[in-house]
């Protein structure tokens, strides 16, 4: 049987080079090209659309030991789709490509009418579920749209944040990506009905996250970084969960910078002017901090994020979706899109999720192409009118689907393999959503507005199509038989035989009609992408600190070696040692970097700070203890804190002297796993009538009330004397469980920081 297959393939393969040889390509690497019915990685690889329904591919994954292993695989058309847009062009594999990602949303459509997010990943996850929507959902499925969006709000009436590290909110802040999708629902549907209702629930949402996110000094939000929740994938080990709750990552502000700029446009609607003034200051306030902090002048690109303890640095690396998001949001200037766009890396086999790679560390946030990303990167691409950016984007989306037989969730970048990821899966809804966004918002540009639909398309020269139509697209009370004719983009366009200005179908448009597109058939502007290589930074360094010194390993790979102290960088070394004197609080850190210049990760803050400087408070001395059995506490016992028990703490702290000080608490909370769940515990910390900060007490382990740890710190001006604190649970407290909201305090650390 083997053997059979193996010549199948063998001869598979020879008809196809044959066929192929005088053939030009739509797009050619080194890697792979892409014909018109079909594609070709290396001299082995083939995927060929026998037609718009068919389509074998002899793809044998990597983990495999011979190609005798895998015998042609062939994705037929099996289930109706005529109730969705057809697509057609002079490309079968296009074409093809379109259909089977169809047909996998059909399969995506659970009994309850919502969206199941992949074959091997079953409910809803609100991050799942809103970037699909966003890039093709709202358009094709509205109503199971709205229903997937409305199984994610929880019983408070706020936006459900998915389990994530540390217990989920508000370690993981990406929920209001939720908001943009249901805008996007809205400009499809014009349902004011569902504006009033999802209005409500984001502003909640956002009210609580205002309270609880954003550091007041950077302007920044906190959080992990929009869906790379694993922690390892994209963080150095030695952060814990509270310290990712600290950090300041870009794809988590660019997405909250949109979502209080969609309130913006919502409250327009609903004439809400003082909600409109109140969002737009937030989102701008936002979208200034990004650019001040996150944004590399000299890579022409953003940070992936700040990060550190109390004075906090930047990791230069690059984060995809963020660069992408930051392009299509508006938060850089049309200067900064355009250079994102040009100098963000890019590999061979598209868009990594992180650039440069973590070493040593498994391929899935690390080391991956995650399609829906790349969906993203190529309308961001369009956006700026970078051609080669967009050509590449699409044969990174359309070389999986063929070779695959279906829309994987990732697959490794040095290899193009989907084995070897972590965990994947087919059917995945936010790689067909992006495969679906392809056809309609970058080929055919559609962009929806309040109360329109502009068509502003972008079609590379080597995708130039006279054929190319999409019929029965249903937008509103409307169906629209669209034509497109040529490349580039539009020069003008047909309503009924009719020229329209804007390029624009009005949301009032009823029954059926034609619209041609006629495009400007004119070569885009010379652009440029910064493709690279695969690429590993040097390991973190272990750092210790002994009598008044600085000590590390020697790092492989390493070239130099940088000291960064209170948040900036000192003169690079080769020395793996460096003496300190310090006679008020400072935070040291490491740097490894190679002969590319590219640095690890910043090694675990060293604070160094005279004893005398730090005081401790034990809480059972204000509070009496609680009664549980846990170990490994100071003092005489610790306090529980919880919905019913200690909701709020008062605590007189005796201040030596005059001076800046950071006030955190050393605590447990058991209540789940650090990687799952959502248990995370958060209080606010008032000094007299002034709340300082929101302080967090992330999950630490399933059961493991021994472990103890430190919470994020609020920093104060304090003059001597007995000042007066409390720790409250407000409102704005309530975590994701609802129900549980508990932490165990062993004392309260005062630090005098000058």
């Amino acid at each position: 049987m083997k053997k059979i297959n193996l010549l199948l393939i063998v001869a598979f393969t020879i008809n196809f080079c044959f066929a192929q040889k005088n053939k030009k390509a739509i797009y050619t690497s080194k890697e792979f090209s892409i014909y018109a019915n079909a594609l070709m990685q290396g001299k082995s690889f083939v995927a060929k659309a026998v037609s718009d329904s068919q389509i074998i591919s002899n793809y044998a994954s990597f983990d495999k030991p011979t190609l005798s292993e895998s015998a042609l695989q062939n994705w037929k058309l099996s289930k109706d789709i005529s109730a969705f847009a057809q697509y057609n062009s002079s490309f079968p594999i296009s074409n093809a490509i379109y259909n089977l990602s169809l047909e996998e949303m059909i399969k995506a459509v659970e009994t309850d009418s919502t969206f199941r997010t992949g074959i091997d990943w079953p409910g809803v996850w609100t991050r799942d579920i809103s970037y699909s929507i966003i890039l093709s959902m709202a358009m094709v499925q509205p109503k199971v749209a709205m229903n997937s969006l409305l199984k994610k709000v929880n019983a408070n009436g706020r936006i459900i944040q998915d389990t994530g590290t540390g217990g989920s909110y508000p370690v993981s802040t990406d929920r209001v990506i939720w908001a943009v999708a249901a805008w996007e629902v809205y400009k499809v549907t014009g349902d004011k009905d569902w504006l009033n209702k999802v209005y409500v629930i984001i502003k909640k949402t956002l009210r609580d996250d205002t309270n609880n996110l954003i550091d007041i000094t950077s302007g920044l939000v906190r959080g992990e970084s929009s869906f790379l929740d694993w922690r390892e994938q994209t963080y150095p080990v030695w952060m814990q969960p509270v310290d990712i709750y600290a950090s300041e990552n870009l794809s988590t502000n660019v997405v909250h910078c949109k979502a209080y700029a969609v309130m913006v446009e919502m409250a327009k609607e609903l004439a809400l002017v003082k909600d409109e003034k109140q969002h737009s200051y937030i989102s701008s306030s936002i979208r200034k901090s990004i650019n001040k902090h996150l944004w590399m002048q000299d890579k022409g690109y953003y940070a992936q994020y700040r990060y550190g303890r109390i004075f906090k640095s930047i990791s230069p690396k690059a984060d995809a979706l963020g660069e992408g998001l930051s392009v299509l949001f508006n938060v850089a200037n049309d200067e900064q899109q355009k250079t994102v766009v040009a100098n963000t890396p890019v590999t061979a086999f598209g868009i990594p999720c992180i650039y440069p790679q973590i070493p040593d560390m498994q391929p899935y946030h690390n080391n991956a192409v995650w399609p829906f990303v790349q969906s993203f990167w190529a309308l961001a691409a369009a956006k700026v009118d970078n051609e080669k950016a967009v050509l590449e984007s699409i044969a990174a989306i359309y070389r999986p689907a063929a070779l695959f037989l279906t829309n994987k969730e990732n697959f490794v970048a040095t290899n193009g393999d989907f084995a070897g990821t972590a965990i994947n899966s087919s059917n995945m809804l936010w790689s067909l959503s992006g495969n679906l966004s392809i056809v309609y918002r970058l080929l055919f540009g559609m962009d929806f507005k309040a109360n329109s639909l502009q068509f502003n398309p972008f079609v590379p020269k080597a995708f130039a199509d006279n054929n190319r139509t999409l019929t029965n697209f249903k937008y509103r009370n409307s169906n629209l038989d669209i034509t497109m004719v040529g490349f580039g983009k539009i020069r003008f366009m047909l309503l009924d035989d009719e020229l329209i200005s804007n390029n624009q179908v009005p949301a009032n448009l009823t029954g059926k009609h034609k619209i041609k597109i006629v495009l400007t058939n004119t070569n885009f502007p010379e652009s440029k992408i910064n493709k690279v290589g695969v690429d590993f930074t040097p390991q973190t360094p272990t750092v210790t600190y002994k009598n008044n010194c600085l000590n590390w390993l020697k790092v492989n790979e390493a070239a130099n070696y940088t000291v960064i102290k209170n948040g900036e960088k000192l003169k690079p070394t080769q020395n793996l040692e460096y003496a300190v004197n310090d006679s008020v609080y400072t935070e040291y850190q490491v740097l490894a970097t190679n002969n590319k210049n590219q640095s690890s990760f910043a090694s675990e803050p060293i604070v160094v700070v005279p004893p005398h400087k730090i005081n401790i408070y034990q809480v059972e001395d204000s509070i009496p203890p609680s009664d549980l059995k846990h170990e490994g506490f100071t003092g005489k016992g610790f306090v529980e804190i919880s919905k019913d028990v200690n909701t709020e703490i008062k605590l007189n702290l005796d201040i030596k002297a005059d001076g800046y000080y950071a006030i955190d608490f050393r605590y447990a909370n058991g209540n789940g796993e650090i990687g799952q769940d959502n248990k995370a515990a958060l209080r606010s910390l008032y000094y007299n009538n002034d709340k300082i900060e929101t302080i967090v007490f992330p999950q630490r382990g399933k059961n493991e009330w021994n472990n103890w740890g430190f919470t994020n710190a609020g920093t104060i001006f304090l003059r001597e004397g007995l000042r007066h604190f409390s720790l409250k649970l407000l409102p704005a407290n309530k975590n994701m469980n609802i129900d549980i909201n508990q932490a165990m305090l062993d004392y309260v650390r005062v630090t005098k920081m000058d």
